[in-house]
């Protein structure tokens, strides 16, 4: 479980690392998400996000049920430390994997708002060169191009300020996201210190069970 849930990690990470930067390779994981988001794609992916939720409440359930045990003995024996430590670990992979999801999802939506955007900008400026081009002909005719000219500015110019506006929002969730692959990366090292503990924990629990196997011979003998 740990394993595919590092693995999801990485690979959420990789994608989103690919849509911050203009690469080919962006173009491919944008048709991507294109397909994934039509057909059965939206419904399982919101099945596997539930699923991840409801195994994320079960391990933060089972987190606190040991932490109770500790209020109540004082002191948690090995096989809880071990269990804890564990339910900790898949809790965040599957917190930080479902904020990754968020992240390239909200990703995807920014970068293709852009893109319309911008073609809907080039469509309004050659209709204001025509209009302007046509300015030469009769006075009549140029006051109706003039309010059409005025109108096409003020939609250039609203465009201008949704285009800034989203390229903050991008510009965030891209901070966000390096962010966010850092603690990533901080999570691994998390992960390699847990493992190194849990063979200590395994080890002293090995020699508890050893010395009261030991123990029960020497009372039966």
């Amino acid at each position: 479980m740990i394993q595919l849930l590092f693995s999801l990690l990485a690979a959420e990470a990789a994608l989103v690392v690919v849509l911050l930067f203009r690469t080919p390779a962006r173009r491919l994981v944008l048709l991507a998400v294109d397909r994934s988001k039509r057909g059965r794609g939206p419904v399982m992916v919101r099945t596997v996000a539930a699923t991840m939720l409801v195994v994320l409440g079960s391990s933060g359930y089972s987190i606190a049920k040991i932490r109770r045990r500790e209020g109540e003995f004082a002191q948690l024996t090995p096989t809880d430390q071990v269990l804890a430590s564990r339910h900790l670990l898949e809790a965040s992979l599957m917190g930080y994997s479902l904020f990754l999801g968020l992240v390239i999802d909200r990703l995807h939506h920014y970068i293709r708002e852009l893109r319309s955007m911008k073609k809907n900008m080039e469509a309004v400026t050659k209709q204001s060169r025509v209009l302007e081009e046509a300015k030469r002909g009769g006075a009549e005719e140029i006051q109706g191009y003039q309010k059409k000219i005025d109108s096409l500015n003020e939609q250039v110019q609203l465009l201008k300020h949704q285009l800034v506006s989203k390229a903050e929002e991008l510009k965030t969730a891209e901070t966000n996201a390096l962010a966010l692959q850092k603690q990533s990366e901080g999570l691994l090292t998390e992960y390699e210190r847990l493992i190194a503990e849990n063979k200590e924990l395994r080890k002293k629990l090995q020699k508890v069970e050893l010395h009261l196997s030991n123990s029960d011979s020497k009372k039966n003998t």
